[in-house]
């Protein structure tokens, strides 16, 4: 079992992860995928959120072409607000100059309505299976904290989602067991640490560097989906090794809840 120096190096092992992620061509291949992708407004996400919770990657008809990817007949649009810009000369300068004159109900579609090509990614899916039934473990712990988990049928490329008013966590019936261990760690992490928390970016990450943390120490590899999970949240690797190291304190203790439970089965078992 870890010790918490152990866990100090696992998150370094974490962000040496992300920094050599950031600088390869498969993390340049999603950057350029990502910039073809509309930036919502706040006021966006909160239509997106109301019509469709579920949604996880939205994209207008003609922007999911641009990526191989067609919207399924009868698929039901997302309505958002886009800008109505237009173009004129600064009376001063004479330059020309983009202007927002007022805003237009737009379509736009979740992931989970288009079919076609993949998506380049830098978070790759688990496989393998769980020989130690480390997950059985954590549905334990997450019981001893009031949370009740789930096997559940999830939307789109959802994999797991943790709500405080039911105290519940859910977790994908249909992925691999190992993966299935990575997403109820990092679920556990959002029970233990975001019950008020308005900054989704930093819960992101604290999740899933927790999830890196525990799954780490209790011997299954995560490193495929953990380095571009959290580079893909904070934005690249100096930023997201800097917010790492800004919760580090805070991922540690979570992390370190969790792993005692299984110190303390181990001490009971010998």
């Amino acid at each position: 079992m870890t010790t918490t120096t152990d866990r100090s190096e696992l998150l370094e092992q974490l962000s040496e992860g992300i920094a050599n992620l950031t600088t390869s061509d498969e993390w340049q291949r999603y950057l350029d995928c990502q910039s073809r992708f509309y930036r919502y407004s706040s006021n966006n996400v909160m239509l997106i959120a109301q019509q469709a919770h579920e949604a996880t990657y939205v994209a207008g008809f003609n922007a999911w072409k641009t990526q191989g990817r067609f919207v399924q007949k009868g698929e039901k649009a997302i309505w958002i607000l886009a800008p109505m810009v237009y173009k004129q000369n600064d009376e001063k300068t004479d330059e020309e100059q983009k202007v927002i004159r007022g805003f237009k109900w737009v379509p736009v579609f979740d992931i989970a309505s288009t079919d076609g090509e993949d998506l380049p990614t830098v978070c790759h899916q688990l496989s393998g299976d769980d020989p130690a039934g480390i997950f059985a473990r954590l549905v334990e712990f997450a019981a001893s904290i009031g949370f009740t988990v789930e096997d559940a049928e999830l939307p789109g490329s959802v994999n797991g989602d943790c709500t405080h008013e039911l105290h519940r966590i859910r977790v994908e019936i249909s992925n691999s067991p190992a993966q299935r261990v990575k997403t109820l760690a990092h679920e556990i992490g959002h029970a233990l640490l975001h019950e008020e928390c308005d900054n989704r970016v930093l819960a992101e990450l604290e999740a899933e560097s927790t999830a890196y943390v525990i799954c780490q120490a209790l011997g299954l590899d995560t490193s495929d989906y953990s380095f571009g999970y959290v580079a893909g949240w904070a934005g690249g690797g100096a930023q997201a090794i800097a917010r790492i190291k800004g919760s580090c304190e805070r991922i540690q203790k979570a992390a370190a809840s969790v792993l005692q439970s299984f110190e303390v089965e181990q001490e009971e078992a010998a």
